[in-house]
């Protein structure tokens, strides 16, 4: 699957635009996780705990996406987008979406 943010692909033709396609999860802070990072706010610095757990959470919405594009039929997604919302204290929403296309092999 070819993803990219562009609206079309370099070196490519799109065939066809088989739709708008989303992948999404709701990820909430892990109590663990929470202490960690309340001790790493008084000495500073990345706290690589919540970094590792928003990375997951992308590979996760766009996984989503890419299953959906395929159900589709499509062999790329174009215009991709991420994009991120608090849903409850504590909890956010990581959505990806784009276009979902038929481009030449």
């Amino acid at each position: 699957m070819i993803i990219v943010t562009t609206d079309m692909i370099h070196g490519k033709e799109i065939k066809e635009i088989k739709g708008f396609v989303r992948g999404s999860t709701v990820q909430t802070k892990h109590i663990g996780k929470d202490l960690l990072a309340g001790l790493k706010t008084i000495v500073g610095g990345e706290i690589s705990e919540y970094t590792e757990m928003m990375d997951e959470a992308r590979q996760k919405a766009i996984g989503r996406m890419v299953e959906e594009a395929r159900a589709k039929g499509a062999n790329a997604i174009i215009g991709m987008r991420l994009q991120t919302s608090a849903v409850m204290q504590n909890a956010a929403e990581i959505i990806a979406y784009g276009t979902a296309a038929v481009v030449e092999e």
